[in-house]
């Protein structure tokens, strides 16, 4: 749990759509809705959870060595990932735009909508939980669970920080070409570490 745990803070803090998402949101609007699309977002990984608790769970109860696949193809997609990022400029687009403002209701229900509505998300999960997965331990499902809570927890508190600090980190982002240079290569050394986690 301590590894998963430390795994999902490093992928959390990575400069991904939902994280560059709720820093628009508490730029333009404030802190206030920052954290309410953070907890739409948040809210959004229990029914990925969910998908994968079933799905995980239907292929162990046929054979282990389904199980072993899923594992290399999801540390394949792992390793695809940090090829991708290879690829991407060391760049952070950050854009502010004055929309008009929403209810913090419809900000968490956008949020979710997000997250909900992102294939990306069910595949990531499906290539990142089975590595912490120990059938040793009792119930698949139950496991996936208390994971999916620990990977909500701790996204809700990082991304909720985040608004709280958008505009000193703003700063920082824009005025530090290093800063992204070395968040490029920080993703690309983790996502291989977590591939490689995952298949020993």
């Amino acid at each position: 749990m301590l590894s998963f745990l430390i795994a999902s803070i490093v992928l959390t803090l990575f400069p991904g759509p939902d994280i560059i998402y709720v820093l628009t949101q508490s730029i333009s609007n404030g802190k206030k809705y920052g954290i309410a699309t953070a907890l739409g977002l948040v809210l959004g990984v229990i029914v990925h959870t969910t998908l994968i608790a079933l799905g995980v769970s239907a292929i162990l109860t046929q054979t282990e060595a389904i199980f072993t696949l899923i594992k290399i193809v999801g540390a394949c997609y792992l390793l695809w990932i940090a090829y991708q990022v290879y690829r991407a400029p060391a760049t952070i687009a950050l854009t502010a735009k004055n929309e008009k403002k929403k209810s913090l209701f419809a900000m968490v229900k956008r949020g979710f909508l997000m997250n909900v509505l992102n294939p990306k998300v069910t595949l990531f999960f499906l290539a990142f939980f089975p590595g912490f997965i120990d059938e040793s331990l009792g119930s698949v499902t139950q496991q996936i669970y208390v994971l999916g809570f620990l990977f909500m927890l701790q996204a809700f508190l990082i991304f909720s920080l985040v608004s709280i600090l958008a505009d000193k980190l703003t700063v920082v982002i824009r005025t530090n070409p290093n800063f992204t240079v070395f968040l490029k290569w920080f993703q690309i050394i983790a996502f291989v570490a977590i591939a490689v986690l995952i298949l020993v």
